[in-house]
């Protein structure tokens, strides 16, 4: 039986471990992508989901047909605001601008996300259908680590990668934060969730020291 590719399982940007911070440089990846902003606990947000995700699977789907089947990966989000301590510390979730993301095998492309779109625009037609595109990523060296928990929760984590393990490694950040959910948020309890929370960087001076 032909085993089915499972990105998740192959790249070292699903790799982390709760309480290390790691860096690591990230190749270009292609997503299907969605824009949004706001509260991520309101309709738009949900919406966004529900458009993003069928076009996954259509693609999939249109590639299984072609004798190339994989797994789907996890549900990914870039996240900012204009103030990004709105974000890593006062947590104004209705300043947040985000885009969510699902990563693409390698063989994909242009042409087979307009397919699948087309056929689900044939068929049936989320709402915002028409906003999901194809989106390259190159986010090269990042810092990295694995949250256990709410995502609410997350602030002290990222205050000390922002505020303690940056400047002591002569790194500033650079990029947007991206967050990995490998726990499905519809089923997991939110103090048992796992994501992976990432920031891009780049470096300002020589590290000062190591921080454990």
């Amino acid at each position: 039986m032909t085993v089915k590719p499972d990105l998740r399982r192959t790249l070292d940007g699903y790799r982390a471990r709760s309480g290390e911070l790691r860096l690591l440089d990230v190749p270009p990846q292609q997503y299907l992508a969605i824009d949004g902003h706001g509260d991520p606990n309101g309709p738009g947000f949900v919406v966004a989901v529900r458009a993003l995700y069928p076009m996954a699977y259509a693609v999939k789907f249109d590639s299984k047909q072609r004798g190339r089947d994989y797994v789907v990966p996890p549900l990914e989000g870039l996240w900012w605001a204009e103030d990004m301590a709105a974000f890593t510390a006062a947590r104004d979730k209705s300043r947040w601008s985000w885009t969510l993301l699902i990563l693409l095998p390698d063989w994909l492309g242009g042409v087979d996300v307009e397919a699948a779109r087309a056929r689900l625009t044939s068929t049936r037609r989320p709402e915002r259908l028409a906003d999901v595109r194809l989106e390259t990523l190159s986010e090269g060296r990042c810092v990295q680590t694995l949250h256990v928990g709410t995502f609410d929760d997350e602030a002290g984590v990222l205050h000390r990668l922002h505020h303690k393990f940056l400047p002591a490694q002569g790194l500033r950040p650079t990029g947007r934060h991206h967050e990995i959910y490998l726990s499905d948020f519809r089923r997991v309890a939110p103090e048992r969730r796992r994501t992976i929370l990432r920031q891009p960087v780049v470096r300002e001076g020589p590290p000062r020291r190591d921080l454990t």
